[in-house]
């Protein structure tokens, strides 16, 4: 029993990680560097802030080793819902860890590339290639690592929904709202980017969860299933 309660402890406490690590690089950091629809001054800024884009990276790792510790969390805690599905579930958060992680080592070259487009005396040719990098670095580290989150998302959310180990209500939240988010990657795959408001219903759902659970723990109802 204090094994099982142990497993619903870290589930809560990997939602929160996940939440404060994400928001923390891509709400408070990402905005202190990167300009909407203009590479040349995101570049400069940039270049003028190396230590700011260091730690960005850092955050994202942390963020990419949450999303895995938080997958084998829920699959260690659903997996007697449906154990081949939590499985599943469980590959496409180790997918979007990998992708998120790996997406940081194009951020490094995105960092030099930024400083040698300065040192040179800001060239056309470097501004073509830091948007290309940047690209790059958005589709790997944002698009592709979002896609194998909304999959993953839906079979675990609806594992918690049918295992009552948390109020279905919560449960619910999770499942309906990680669907735009599923829509809107698709949509973007295929250029067309819908607006942000149709991400904002999931926002806050890993923090509330992650506190619930923390505080509360899962149900024991788990176990008669």
């Amino acid at each position: 029993m204090k094994k099982e309660n142990k497993i619903y402890r870290y589930v809560g406490v990997a939602f929160l990680l996940q939440f404060i690590t994400s928001i923390s690089s891509g709400v408070i950091l990402r905005p202190l560097w990167f300009v909407e629809g203009n590479i040349t001054a995101t570049m400069i800024n940039i270049s003028n802030q190396p230590l700011l884009m260091h730690f960005n990276i850092f955050l994202d790792m942390l963020t990419a080793m949450g999303i895995i510790f938080l997958g084998a969390a829920l699959y260690m805690a659903l997996r007697k819902q449906n154990e081949i599905m939590a499985l599943v579930g469980f590959g496409f958060y180790l997918l979007e860890g990998i992708l998120l992680a790996g997406s940081r080592i194009v951020m490094f070259t995105l960092l030099e590339t930024s400083q040698n487009f300065v040192a040179t005396g800001q060239p056309a040719n470097m501004q073509w290639i830091g948007n290309l990098v940047f690209e790059s670095m958005e589709f790997a580290g944002s698009i592709l690592p979002m896609l194998a989150f909304s999959i993953g998302a839906i079979l675990f959310y609806y594992l918690l929904y049918k295992s009552k180990v948390i109020p279905r209500a919560l449960s619910l939240w999770g499942l309906i709202a990680v669907i735009p988010c599923l829509i809107g990657t698709v949509s973007h795959l295929f250029g067309y980017a819908l607006p942000f408001m149709i991400y904002f219903p999931y926002v806050p759902f890993e923090l509330v969860v992650g506190i619930w659970i923390t505080i509360k723990g899962l149900s024991r109802q788990s176990e008669t299933h």
